[in-house]
């Protein structure tokens, strides 16, 4: 395992992070894994004897359910907390009943963040996130609620979650602007066949020194190579009966046509290729990944000893590359004026 650090905080995570959206069973999430205590253990033990320090959970899987079974397991299996990274998120609907039980105000995030204090049995959250971009909140009033938690020593760093770029931005200034802690870490959907956050998100991750963590690396399992292009896969896949992320399938299986030699090459699997690609990115911190069986976890922990060869990241750049777009061309092309300095006579 390979380690890097997240952000310019000087915080070394492992380049795979634990993913815990297969822990629990409850409503919705059940159809991500449905995984009890039993198997939490299980898949945490190996993550950490692999090399993993780094777990992301969240307060909505499985409704605090998987931040308990995490919780639970790093103390049964007495881990040390001093060599692990708890990172979790909040903004999610927490109650069908209670009407604030959701967002991110003052008032919501203190109280999620003392349930999941409670539900991980730990004092400190070293990495906490908002969940998403809440649209009835002032964001000074959710960073000013941020800054709070910081200098309270319940939370280490924070970060965010599936922002625009323009959100992100607007945040850091007015972090800047007062003083407060900012985020540090951005987590955002990126795969070799979406990579949409090239645009505009990742410019601005590499401009302002944040930490990247990908989340569904895999597209949902669309990129493990077990799906053929006519949707068709495992049975009881996770995509048969919750077909997201949003991708772009016809792109997308091009993309698994030409992983395939190259795994075959490799003696690897399309999917540790495909993961292996996004630790080729330099903007990339850590790597999320979930599991519902040891073997899943085997296999994608072995992408980080898979060093792709620089002819095959140039064939799936090229494969994958985004069509271009506005402002995007112009911007290259300006770009070239000042590539080659004028030659005078």
């Amino acid at each position: 395992m390979k380690y890097r650090l997240l952000g310019r905080t000087g915080l070394y995570v492992s380049e795979l992070c634990l993913g815990t959206m297969t822990f629990g069973d409850q409503g919705f999430w059940k159809v991500m894994g449905g995984l009890g205590q039993e198997a939490v253990n299980t898949l945490v033990r190996q993550a950490f004897d692999g090399g993993v320090n780094f777990i992301d959970t969240a307060d909505v899987y499985s409704l605090g359910v998987s931040e308990t079974l995490t919780g639970q397991a790093i103390k049964s299996l007495g881990l040390p907390r001093d060599e692990l990274v708890i990172a979790t998120k909040a903004f999610g609907p927490m109650s069908e009943t209670k009407i604030n039980a959701r967002g991110q105000s003052r008032y919501h995030l203190m109280n999620e963040l003392d349930a999941s204090l409670k539900r991980l049995q730990v004092d400190h959250i070293d990495l906490y996130q908002l969940h998403g971009y809440d649209p009835l909140t002032p964001l000074e009033d959710v960073l000013a609620t941020l800054n709070d938690m910081v200098r309270s020593g319940k939370v280490r760093y924070v970060g965010l979650c599936n922002m625009a770029a323009w959100q992100i931005m607007k945040g850091l200034a007015i972090s800047e602007k007062n003083g407060w802690s900012r985020f540090e870490s951005v987590q955002a959907y990126y795969t070799v066949a979406g990579r949409d956050l090239e645009r505009e998100v990742l410019p601005l991750v590499h401009d302002q020194q944040l930490g990247l963590m990908v989340w569904s690396p895999l597209a949902g399992g669309l990129l493990s190579g077990k799906f053929s292009s006519d949707g068709k896969g495992p049975e009881g896949a996770r995509r048969a009966s919750f077909d997201f992320p949003v991708v772009d399938k016809v792109r997308a299986f091009k993309v698994v046509d030409a992983m395939r030699p190259i795994a075959q090459s490799h003696q690897a699997s399309v999917a540790q290729v495909a993961l292996a690609w996004l630790l080729s990115r330099p903007q990339v911190s850590s790597v999320i990944i979930g599991a519902k069986t040891p073997a899943q976890l085997q296999d994608n922990l072995g992408a980080s000893a898979l060093a792709l060869s620089p002819q095959d990241l140039q064939l799936l750049d090229d494969v994958s590359k985004l069509p271009p777009e506005y402002p995007g061309w112009m911007l290259a092309m300006q770009g070239q004026y000042r590539a080659k300095p004028p030659v005078k006579d």
